[in-house]
């Protein structure tokens, strides 16, 4: 992996090490907002156990798993996180009114799956690439 590779993997690792598990921690202690429940779309609280705050300490300890997944397997932790942001970003057109924010989240989608193709060209992860 070239220099500017190997700095975009470890930015890449790094912040998605990070964010997901400072978002995942927020759920339980709410700082950044007070009501995560209200980019919940009202289909997604019904197929969840419990109640909206139920699955958002559910969401929290998810982002928790996935931000660690990333710092020990980021080839595989950017292919999951990849696939969480769809589904938030899934729930956010649902609920409507939150458009800037889900085109933001495909965004960092993208940012994910770039760390998981870096990270296979570095060998990272649970599979290895074939020489």
């Amino acid at each position: 992996m070239q220099n500017g590779d190997h700095l975009a993997f470890l930015l890449l690792r790094t912040v998605f090490t990070v964010a997901p598990i400072l978002f995942g921690l927020d759920k339980f202690i709410r700082i950044l907002t007070s009501d995560w429940e209200r980019y919940l779309a009202p289909w997604m609280n019904d197929i969840i156990p419990g109640d909206a705050r139920t699955g958002m300490l559910i969401v929290g300890v998810v982002e928790i798993i996935a931000g660690v997944l990333v710092a020990f397997l980021p080839r595989l932790g950017g292919l999951v996180v990849a696939a969480w942001l769809l589904g938030i970003i899934i729930s956010l057109v649902s609920v409507g009114g939150y458009l800037d924010i889900a085109l933001r989240d495909f965004g960092l989608l993208v940012a994910a799956l770039a760390l998981s193709f870096l990270a296979a060209g570095q060998g990272y992860g649970w599979l290895r690439r074939r020489s």
